[in-house]
């Protein structure tokens, strides 16, 4: 079974070639797709009124874990292992987590551990150039996954 190939993504839409679904987020593995709601795993919306700047951190204290990301952003703790495992499960050899379109939803360490664990190959990037690599390695026939935000 190949995965399929993610046809179109603007903000807050995500298409899937053999889906008759639109996605706002979206979960992709060799055969199928569905919605992602990465609220499910305990990943809230926070406002962040003052962001610090590069390299800092916004909210009352140090983190425990590092964060992977180009930055801080609203969506804490962000992605879970519990969000990947049923497309690890799926049988992919590469993984593709998509940040959303400002990069905000956050990838903490444990979970990209997690996932290299699993011998799976991972890469975390920004929901456009997420789709972008998805897409490519879907050409190439690899047997790849994805969870992907379409919005901030």
């Amino acid at each position: 079974m190949s995965s399929p190939e993610i046809e179109s993504l603007s903000w807050g839409q995500m298409t899937v070639r053999g889906c008759s679904s639109t996605y706002k987020d979206c979960k992709v593995w060799p055969g199928g797709s569905r919605a992602w709601d990465w609220t499910e795993t305990g990943t809230k919306v926070r406002t962040v009124h003052n962001r610090p700047g590069p390299g800092l951190r916004s909210g009352s204290g140090p983190r425990s874990e590092p964060i992977l990301g180009s930055g801080p952003g609203p969506h804490v703790p962000g992605v879970q292992p519990a969000d990947v495992d049923e497309v690890l499960k799926a049988g992919v050899d590469t993984l593709v987590i998509g940040r959303g379109m400002r990069a905000e939803l956050q990838v903490p360490s444990s979970t990209v551990d997690f996932v290299r664990r699993t011998g799976v190959e991972v890469h975390v990037l920004q929901t456009e150039d997420a789709v972008a690599k998805y897409n490519s390695l879907v050409v190439r026939g690899a047997k790849v996954g994805g969870v992907f935000h379409s919005t901030c």
